[in-house]
């Protein structure tokens, strides 16, 4: 099914739109956040709780690419179990001396926020400024979160070469974020 049509069974509320999008999208979050868990049961955890988001946005919501749309919110999740499966292999006392030394340090959220919001603009206009080849080897690797063989077998080139290009990338990416004024 179309994904406009898909969008329009959210909008008319109609549960087949979860079905539908399992039946497009499923195969591909939910390999998308198992690559980043590292564990079947939390991809499927992330892909129901995507399902849920996208649910629970659309409408309002009327996203244009519907895939990279349910995408972010699996990574979202995916990295949001990541990160909550590492924490618990943190000591609670460290936790509790993290808090209370919270309650002193000034809130510098706002500051990290405005300097996210500068690395992600800084961060489209670099991959818009790569060859589509190197754009999407890119994205592959760090959004996908896709090994160097799946890159390779994707786009019918070495492993060697997909390495090659990943380094020279960064390599540019971090010299254009100096010249942004962007520490690295």
């Amino acid at each position: 099914m179309e994904d406009e049509k898909i969008i329009e069974l959210y909008w008319q509320r109609s549960e087949n739109a979860i079905l539908e999008t399992d039946r497009a999208y499923g195969s591909k979050l939910h390999g998308l956040a198992e690559r980043i868990v590292q564990c079947f049961e939390d991809a499927q955890e992330c892909l129901n709780d995507t399902y849920w988001k996208a649910w629970d946005t659309i409408p309002p919501q009327q996203p244009t690419y519907f895939f990279a749309y349910l995408a972010k919110i699996c990574r979202y999740f995916a990295l949001g179990k990541l990160d909550w499966k590492n924490a618990a292999k943190r000591g609670a006392e460290m936790v509790a001396l993290t808090d209370e030394l919270a309650a002193c340090i000034p809130d510098e959220s706002q500051d990290r926020e405005a300097e996210s919001r500068d690395v992600g603009r800084a961060l489209n206009s670099f991959l818009l400024s790569l060859p589509l080849e190197s754009r999407l080897i890119f994205l592959r690797r760090y959004w996908y979160c896709d090994t160097v063989a799946e890159i390779a077998g994707r786009y019918h080139i070495s492993e060697s070469k997909v390495k090659t290009r990943l380094h020279r990338i960064r390599g540019q990416l971090r010299v254009y974020l100096e010249k942004e004024g962007i520490a690295v």
